[in-house]
């Protein structure tokens, strides 16, 4: 009998008939012998709604009390499944991640799995239930719910995946798999069959949102391949795997877009060693993540500084830097909210020269000016304005993988 471990996402149990759905073909899995571990995501875009009540009532909600809120929609998810298999005679007991001591360290809303204890889900795995976990949630070594960041439903299953020695872990989403670009925004996309768990690492990280960035990182840790397949059909999806020699043959993998980060810029910071250090570690300090950084040539006394974050951690940057401002010398910090970060990934970028060349060169005859660029051994990621943003994807897209020359 193998142990499956299944994720199903919000949009595959976005209200009661995908929920009944979602029980039939779990119901089929255990029909064939299957012992099933399923994962759930909150309904439809419960999440979304929770935070624009959070806005509601306060600007600042506080992180703690934000992940009080959040978890509540997993726990309703879970125990509507159980009830939709209990309608369908099939055994199910559904759990939060505190049930099943999914433990975390202390960062509320994105918090990072520590450790998994097994043991209660083991125990009704051998009484013959299916068991239903919440995703995206924990506890802290406090016993306080925490949340594991945006999509954190995918890192939940992989890492119970991973406790339990599961021998799959299927991620059930509302599109057929990976694309070589979203396919709402480039006609031409097609489905990705394998991809090396580096290159959806990077997709994941620069917008792609299909899964998380993180939970990737958990699998292609422990190498855990990943079957990220549709809830509406019984398709092969795509399989994320260790890269082999053959996935050097393609140039290009994917192209991909991120719309929410923002740009900051400290002007007429202090031209001195350490200074840069600090302005980073003010940041870091108070949870900031920072992805691009460019720091102009420093021949004067000052120099500018830009960098990227998330957009939801704009203006807390700019409120912990401002702070700082008189002590480190620097004017002022501004953000551009109006950009968007596209990326091209590919192991074959390894062998193969001349992908920046080509990715600037696409770009500028079609008018569209880089503001910041950075580069991987697989990816090269540039920062354009917002307006611009499907007109690159679908450029780049063209230009490395449809095999089309962009149009002037």
């Amino acid at each position: 009998m193998s142990l499956i471990v299944q994720k199903y996402g919000g949009s595959s149990v976005a209200g009661p008939a995908r929920i009944k759905r979602v029980a039939e073909r779990v119901k089929r899995y255990k029909k064939k012998g299957h012992a099933l571990v399923i994962v759930v995501s909150a309904l439809g875009d419960t999440t979304d709604e929770l935070l624009e009540l959070s806005r509601q009532v306060t600007r600042s909600p506080s992180r703690r009390e934000l992940d009080m809120l959040m978890s509540t929609g997993e726990q309703a998810s879970v125990a509507l499944l159980a009830m939709a298999l209990h309608e369908l005679s099939c055994d199910a007991i559904s759990f939060t991640g505190a049930q099943v001591g999914i433990l975390t360290d202390a960062a509320y809303t994105r918090a990072r799995i520590v450790s998994v204890e097994t043991r209660r889900i083991r125990e009704e795995l051998k009484k013959n239930k299916v068991v239903i976990v919440a995703g995206f949630q924990g506890t802290n070594p406090d016993g306080e719910i925490t949340t594991l960041g945006r999509g954190g439903s995918d890192l939940t299953a992989v890492a119970l995946a991973k406790a339990l020695s599961a021998d799959a872990c299927e991620i059930y989403t509302d599109v057929e798999g990976i694309f070589t670009a979203d396919p709402r925004l480039v006609k031409t996309a097609r489905k990705i069959d394998r991809i090396s768990y580096e290159e959806m690492l990077e997709l994941a990280s620069s917008g792609a949102q299909v899964m998380q960035s993180r939970s990737i990182e958990v699998a292609g840790k422990f190498d855990i391949p990943v079957h990220v397949r549709s809830s509406f059909s019984n398709k092969e999806g795509t399989w994320i795997v260790k890269e082999d020699r053959s996935m050097e043959g393609v140039l290009i993998r994917g192209v991909s877009v991120n719309r929410d980060e923002a740009k900051l810029t400290v002007t007429a910071v202090p031209n001195r060693p350490g200074v840069a250090g600090k302005i980073f570690r003010t940041l870091a300090d108070g949870g900031v993540n920072v992805d691009m950084i460019i720091q102009n040539i420093g021949k004067h006394a000052s120099t500018d500084i830009s960098f990227t974050v998330p957009k939801s951690d704009a203006e807390p940057a700019v409120k912990l830097l401002r702070k700082i401002a008189g002590k480190m010398g620097f004017r002022d910090v501004s953000f551009d909210a109006n950009i968007a970060k596209v990326s091209v990934v590919g192991v074959g970028m390894r062998s193969h020269a001349g992908v920046a060349a080509g990715m600037f060169e696409a770009l500028g005859k079609n008018g569209i000016n880089i503001e910041m660029i950075s580069t991987s051994e697989i990816k090269i990621s540039c920062v354009v304005k917002k307006s611009d943003a499907e007109k690159a994807v679908r450029l780049l897209h063209d230009e490395f993988i449809s095999g089309k020359k962009p149009k002037k």
